[in-house]
This record gives structure tokens, C-alpha cells and sequence, in this order.
């Protein structure tokens, strides 16, 4: 018999080397995520492996050093920078008889404590169920049991059955409440193409800036902090530009390496308006020494969401701290492909206004001009 231990409040990373070039940046980051997440960083364990352990992951030697650790800095919980198995969960748990969550869990916990919308909080719950559905068995062995007594004695169908099929049907409720919530941003989306908008998204890396950038431009007052995923739930606003030109600017969740597929599908509908966006406002922290990974990083979601093919202006953001001045970057043919600017300070946003414009009615144009080809 094994019964789940209770989340905890103070934990012990794993952080394991596989040979990653950029493996001290994911530690700090995991530390941040844990952090964002209101737990207390009671110890680091690092190592170095060839391959992770089938059963373990981390190998029975260096388990049991995690082991040593967690009961030496009384943590109860032990969490993990990589994406565990249900078997290695259930087989560490019941070797450090403490918690074991992946970073896949934490990553979903802090999205959970972030949703603030009715939209957001739907599909933090759907990628959360996704996620629980492939670790029944090993968070609840009683539930294998058959139910037995009077008023549950039922046609032979486990607990275990019993909860997969509640839990279905939940995710079934789910995604037929999403998806009316991406008709409703269709039918939004509609509205704004027929009264001329162009749609602008902005997405980058967590904690690039996005959310200072659009309330600086919009004076939308959106929530704003200098954490992992302060944004989650996506905001719209109109944006003049100049005396004739507006646009329609949509805040968006920030992605990170190695974004859960759960939460990916879960957020879909928040997704859409970056999928649909006519442009989209790339924001980098170029302060931060891992920028060239993180653009890669955002580009590769933007892949799997089928964005890749959108126009990109990027944004070279927290120039302030480089000590940089604002500028416009443009390409062979003169058009701009990159702003630098100060978010918080304000420098280089009437540049990044300028550069905006001039790329919509580049769009404007090109959408005439193709319209009248057809028309021929």
C-alpha cells in the first residue's frame, strides 16, 4: 500500500547535467520558477549523467543522496528540473517518502495560482486533469480496489475505473466550454477585420517585459511583475499610432524552454490570438545573457502553434540596463525589423510606435495589393 505524501512548502531542487550548453541558466531558472510558486529553496542537488535511469532517474546513488538531503533540511517535498515518468514519480516517492513533483507540475501549479480569468482558469484546470490522468494508479493504489458495502457495491467497476471516467467526462465539459470561448474570439476577431484593424500580438520569453510594453503603449493597466508567468489570461486593447493609424494589441502568456504539450493544447484558445495576430511584437530582454536561446525557444512554441509564418517586429527590451540608447534597426531594403527600448522608462516607445506604423501599412499594402491580383 502506498498513499501519496502531501504537497509541501519547502523543497529540494534536482538539477541534473546532461550536457546541455546552457545548463547553469536552467538551474537559476528553475529557482525562479520554484520561488514564483511560493516554496522555499531549502537545497540544491546537481550532478552530472549520461542518460537519465530508467527507474529513478537520478540512479539509486544520487537518490539517496536527495534522500539525505531533504531529511537534513527537513524538506517535504522534492522537486525535479526535468520531466519525470509516472513510474520514476511513484518509485521515488516511495524511496524518499516525501513528495516528488517534475518541473512540469511546478510549471502547471504556478499557472494555477496565476488564472485569474474564467477563460485561464479553465484551461489551467484542463492541462492539470491531462496531466493527472496519466498518474492515477500511482497517486492513489487503493483506488484499485473494487468498491464493496452498502450503497457502493457497483457492476464490477474499480475505484479507479470510476475516477477515469469521472475525470473524462470533466475534460470532455472542459474543452466544449473552450471551444466556445475561441468561437466568441472568432466572432471578436470577425469584427475587427471587417472595420479594417490590424491585429498585433505581443509574445516573447516569461518575464521578457511583455506585459510593462503593453501597458506603456496602451495605458491598459495590466497586471505587471517582475516573476515568472505574471500573465496568463490574454488582454486586448486599441492602440492609435498616429492620426491615422490604429491597431488592435493583444497581451499573451509568456512561453519558456520546454513548455509542457498540456499546457500548450490548454491554451489554445489564449494562443488563438497570437496564431490569428496580422504582426507580431517579439519582445526580448536583452539583458539577459541567454536572449539567443530564449528567441529560439519562443520561435519553436510559435512553430508548434502554426505562427511561425507570421511577420515579426522585434523589440529589444530593457536596453536601460545595457545602458543603450533607443534606435530602429532596418534591413537591406530599409524596412524595420527591430526597436530598441526601456518598457519601464519609456525610451524608444515613440520609435517603436513609428516602426509599428510603418510595418501595418507595409501590411495594408501588400493586402491591397494582393486583392487586386485576385480581382485580375
Amino acid at each position: 500500500m502506498f498513499d501519496r505524501p502531501d504537497i509541501g512548502d519547502r523543497a529540494i531542487l534536482v538539477c541534473l547535467d546532461f550536457g546541455e550548453p546552457d545548463y547553469q541558466e536552467s538551474v537559476d531558472e528553475c529557482v525562479e520558477l520554484v520561488k514564483g510558486a511560493g516554496v522555499d529553496v531549502a537545497g540544491l542537488v546537481q550532478g552530472k549523467r549520461q542518460r537519465p535511469d530508467a527507474a529513478l532517474f537520478a540512479g539509486k546513488g544520487k537518490a539517496e543522496e536527495i534522500g539525505l538531503a531533504a531529511r537534513a533540511a527537513s524538506a517535504n517535498v522534492v522537486i525535479f528540473n526535468h520531466s519525470l515518468s509516472p513510474a520514476q514519480e511513484r518509485n521515488l516517492e516511495r524511496l524518499l517518502e516525501c513528495r516528488v513533483i517534475d518541473r512540469n507540475s511546478l510549471i502547471l501549479d504556478i499557472f494555477a495560482q496565476r488564472a485569474r480569468s474564467h477563460e485561464g482558469k479553465l484551461q489551467v484546470e484542463l492541462a492539470q486533469l491531462s496531466h493527472l490522468s496519466t498518474r492515477l494508479v500511482r497517486g492513489w493504489t487503493h483506488l484499485e480496489r473494487q468498491k464493496g458495502g452498502i450503497g457502493l457495491r457497483g457492476p464490477g467497476e474499480t475505484q479507479l475505473e470510476t475516477d477515469r471516467r469521472l475525470l473524462g467526462n470533466r475534460v470532455k465539459m472542459l474543452k466544449e466550454r473552450l471551444a466556445q470561448v475561441q468561437r466568441q474570439r472568432a466572432t471578436q476577431r470577425r469584427g475587427r477585420t471587417r472595420a479594417g484593424l490590424v491585429s498585433v500580438s505581443i509574445v516573447g520569453y516569461t518575464n521578457a517585459g511583455k506585459s510593462t510594453l503593453f501597458n506603456s503603449l496602451t495605458k491598459a493597466g495590466a497586471y505587471a511583475a517582475n516573476q515568472l508567468f505574471a500573465t496568463l489570461d490574454t488582454t486586448s486593447r486599441r492602440l492609435f499610432l498616429n492620426e491615422s493609424v490604429s491597431v488592435v494589441v493583444s497581451d499573451t502568456v509568456g512561453f519558456i524552454r520546454d513548455l509542457p504539450h498540456s499546457l500548450v493544447a490548454a491554451f489554445r484558445a489564449t494562443l488563438e490570438e497570437t496564431v490569428q495576430a496580422d504582426l507580431l511584437l517579439h519582445v526580448v530582454d536583452s539583458a539577459n545573457p541567454m536572449r539567443d536561446r530564449q528567441i529560439e525557444e519562443v520561435n519553436k512554441v510559435l512553430e508548434e502553434i502554426d505562427a511561425a509564418g507570421i511577420p515579426q517586429l522585434v523589440v529589444w527590451n530593457k536596453t536601460d540596463l545595457r545602458g543603450l540608447p533607443p534606435s530602429i534597426e532596418r534591413d537591406q531594403q530599409g524596412r524595420a525589423v527591430a526597436v530598441r527600448v526601456s518598457a519601464l522608462t519609456g525610451a524608444g516607445l515613440e520609435l517603436l510606435r513609428e516602426a509599428l506604423a510603418e510595418r501595418v501599412l507595409d501590411l495594408k499594402n501588400t493586402t491591397t495589393d494582393k486583392e487586386q491580383d485576385v480581382a485580375e
